[in-house]
């Protein structure tokens, strides 16, 4: 994703995704990671788990939900590369959100009816027909949401400071 022009040469077009893309990747890494340490009272592990089997979950989840961030947004910007679709636009959102939102609802399914990894709470909304969390569907809605906005911002700046 490296630009090939010489930096005086460079149109705003030319200007590579990657860094961007890393800074929405950290962003998110770090919302993820508040996100899932308020919603781990949602989980049985809250009141069933010794507190280093609970910090092994947030970390756990947390670093699952940055592989699944990575991906997406790798998925969502080749994806604008070759369709030339605006660069953090809402078609890279919608990518990013459809195909979090699909791993989450198969990942809580997985491991809440089939391997019974992880269990709800009373407390946890659930989804109807889905059975999924409301709070994880939610996390795939807002956080990647809110990372891709505040780091497109600062690519459409620097993309007009550059002209």
């Amino acid at each position: 994703m490296r630009s090939a022009c010489a930096p005086s040469t460079c149109k705003p077009a030319d200007r590579p995704l990657l860094p961007f893309v890393a800074l929405a990747i950290g962003l998110a890494a770090i919302a993820h990671f508040l996100w899932e340490a308020m919603q781990l009272p949602l989980y049985t592990l809250w009141r069933t788990g010794m507190p280093r089997e609970i910090a092994f979950a947030l970390f756990h989840y947390t670093g699952g939900d940055v592989l699944i961030t990575t991906a997406t947004f790798a998925a969502a910007a080749a994806l604008a590369r070759h369709f030339r679709w605006p660069p953090f636009g809402w078609r890279m959102l919608l990518t990013v959100i459809v195909l979090g939102t699909a791993y989450t609802i198969f990942s809580e399914w997985l491991n809440v009816e089939i391997r019974r990894t992880w269990s709800y709470t009373a407390a946890m909304p659930v989804v109807p027909f889905l059975g999924t969390g409301l709070t994880p569907l939610l996390q795939w809605l807002i956080v990647p949401g809110l990372a891709l906005a505040i780091v497109g911002h600062r690519y459409r700046r620097a993309r007009r400071l550059a002209r």
